[in-house]
């Protein structure tokens, strides 16, 4: 576990020479450096996480401290990262799927005029997103999360070129700031609370220094959840993931699987033992989480970009994540994070292997019958919607179907509900997208098909071991010997005796439950693929036919419910006028016209004064005259 370090160095180094010299090197050498740094990275993981299984669970628990870094008063911050079972799973995922994806974009990438640039953005990204999960404490963390924060600025903008890729990189920076101002209030509260920043001190106070439900308690994790929610692209701060479309596909699926939004899903998780302590916070985390996995689902069902329906399925599964997170089942939202992480960045590399063949092409609308021209694509990309559907035993089913299960036994009917619509709705959009891509007839421009090709070995490699992680990741989960769930529970709690939060639980319900929940949840999965089958294969006029008669419904979905346009009326219009009155009215009119106007003022005294200041001595001579004259004068008169 002393090589914990080299987790972190490796992307680094990698993210300077490609940063600093990538310029001038090989473009294959370019590649060669960023993947090996992340395939060290993830060496590196392996060997942390046997080095871990062999210490009994209740002292997996390491940290490495460099130095001190920020000492005053008594804020005392130190330079650490943490070793345990939660970051060593996060670590495995990050940099096992981000190498996958970092070898996909050798070839998805070739030919860019920017790939060094685009491959030292990328192995920064890896290393802030690894730093967030191994920090030791709140501050260490927070550096991580802006790292991620600003790599997603500069790779979803990566074609800065294009006026829409630069708008949506602003715009997911500027989102991501309302969630980080509430993160960075939480850090001071928690500071202010405990003197300490350090994980495992706070954790280990908590139960003492707070009572349950207490007040401190509840603003603490609702400050946290707050920068969960920006990072996460939960509701309302969502609207920042979808338009992070616009820059290129590999980095979609970096930030969706590996990096990004899942790390609001691990903070909270991080913190569960305050988050136990607060039970009005984890039923908001539930209802927001809930809310927005059947809200996205729904938008999703009207979309014809393939990497924005992605991008919507990507919200709502997040929204499951907290879902589960917010009836206190931590370790299966986690679990249906290393799910999440396999099958989606599949579907997204998946959907890069697409618009690869075609040119760029991203329009459902404008492809169908792939199938033959794209065979390997077509069945790892199977495979991937198989899994998001909750289809047995694809790893999805596992993690979604425990979700379901904790939301029944341990929230309510509602959350199961929300939880259940969704997967329908989610069963349904991901195969009309396969049957629109894949299936049916060709709406392909002819230029385009006959040049439609499956795409090359470094990107169909990713796509295969992605496959193989989708169908066999949710046994690390299953429900009679979860690996998993005997694996992270130390972590819940803090080890202290507050008892498992998850860790365990889900076996306790009576298996007749378990199964018969099991059931349904297959049954609505295959109800609504079905009904994507009718609609998109046996009747392909359906579709039409329902919109032409729900047109007002199918407008508002269509248009995402208009809520950037909502955000558009009531916050940014308004924001971008009372910023120009600033401007023109306040600044230049006011702050700038008094300034002016005592500099004129000066001006105008100076020009009277240089009326007595020529440089002549006669000049001079005759002010001085009369200067006494009026002395004379004057003494005479008031004498």
């Amino acid at each position: 576990m002393d090589l914990i370090g080299y987790v972190l160095l490796f992307p680094i180094v990698g993210t300077i020479i490609n940063g600093l010299f990538g310029k001038k090197l090989n473009t294959s050498l370019v590649g060669f450096i960023a993947c090996t740094a992340i395939g060290l990275s993830f060496l590196v993981s392996i060997f942390v996480f046997m080095d871990l299984l062999k210490l009994p669970p209740e002292h997996r628990l390491f940290e490495k401290e460099f130095f001190l870094w920020i000492g005053s008063g008594t804020l005392e911050a130190v330079a650490g990262l943490q070793v345990d079972p939660l970051s060593t799973v996060m670590i495995l995922v990050v940099s096992g799927v981000g190498f996958l994806i970092h070898v996909y974009s050798v070839g998805y990438m070739h030919g860019d005029d920017g790939y060094h640039r685009y491959f030292a953005y990328l192995n920064l990204f890896t290393f802030s997103m690894l730093l967030l999960v191994v920090a030791n404490n709140f501050l260490l963390m927070f550096i991580g999360w802006e790292g991620v924060g600003l790599c997603s600025y500069l790779l979803i903008g990566y074609w800065f070129e294009k006026r829409s890729a630069s708008d949506a990189g602003k715009k997911a920076f500027i989102v991501n700031r309302i969630g980080d101002f509430g993160f960075i209030l939480a850090i001071m509260l928690v500071f202010v609370t405990f003197n300490t920043i350090d994980f495992t001190d706070v954790f280990h106070a908590a139960p003492e220094h707070l009572q349950q439900g207490s007040l401190i308690a509840t603003v603490i994790t609702l400050l946290l959840f707050v920068g969960a929610i920006g990072k996460s692209a939960q509701i309302p701060l969502y609207t920042w993931l979808p338009d992070a479309m616009e820059g290129p596909t590999p980095v979609s699926a970096l930030i969706h699987a590996a990096t990004m939004v899942t790390a609001g899903v691990y903070m909270v998780v991080r913190c569960n033992v305050l988050y136990t302590l607060a039970p009005f916070s984890l039923t908001i985390v539930a209802i927001i989480g809930g809310a927005t996995a059947l809200f996205a689902a729904t938008i999703g069902l009207a979309q014809n970009d393939i990497k924005r329906v992605l991008a919507y399925s990507t919200v709502s599964q997040i929204g499951y994540m907290f879902l589960a997170c917010g009836v206190g089942a931590f370790i299966t939202g986690i679990f249906h994070l290393v799910t999440h992480a396999f099958f989606k960045a599949l579907l997204f590399l998946g959907s890069g292997s697409v618009i690869h063949a075609l040119g760029g092409e991203q329009d459902m609308r404008k492809m169908g019958g792939l199938r033959p021209h794209l065979p390997t694509t077509y069945k790892t990309f199977l495979i991937g919607t198989l899994a998001i559907a909750g289809i047995p035993p694809f790893a999805g089913f596992f993690s979604k179907d425990e979700i379901l299960l904790e939301a029944f036994t341990k929230g309510s009917l509602l959350f199961w509900g929300l939880g259940a619509f969704a997967a329908f709705i989610t069963a349904f959009y991901m195969f009309r997208l396969l049957f629109m891509t894949f299936h049916g007839k060709s709406n392909m421009d002819k230029h385009v098909e006959e040049h439609v090709h499956e795409s090359p070995i470094s990107i169909l490699f990713p796509l295969v071991i992605l496959a193989f992680l989708s169908i066999v990741g949710g046994f690390f989960g299953f429900p009679t010997a979860s690996a998993i769930n005997s694996f992270l529970a130390p972590v819940m709690g803090g080890g202290e005796h507050l008892g498992m939060v998850d860790g365990g639980e889900l076996h306790h319900a009576p298996n007749k439950l378990m199964f018969s929940m099991m059931g349904v949840s297959t049954g609505i999965a295959i109800v609504g693929i079905v009904l994507a089958y009718i609609m998109y294969i046996k009747k392909p006029d359906l579709p039409v036919k329902i919109v032409e008669r729900f047109k007002l419904v199918y407008k508002v979905i269509f248009n995402k419910y208009y809520v950037d346009e909502i955000y558009d009326a009531t916050v940014v219009n308004p924001t971008v006028k009372s910023s120009f009155f600033l401007w023109k009215i306040i600044d230049v009119k006011v702050i700038d016209g008094f300034v002016n106007a005592v500099g004129r003022i000066v001006e105008l005294q100076s020009e009277v004064l240089r009326l007595f200041q020529t440089g002549y001595i006669r000049n001079y001579a005759l002010s001085m005259l009369l200067g006494g004259v009026i002395i004379v004068v004057c003494s005479l008169l008031f004498l």
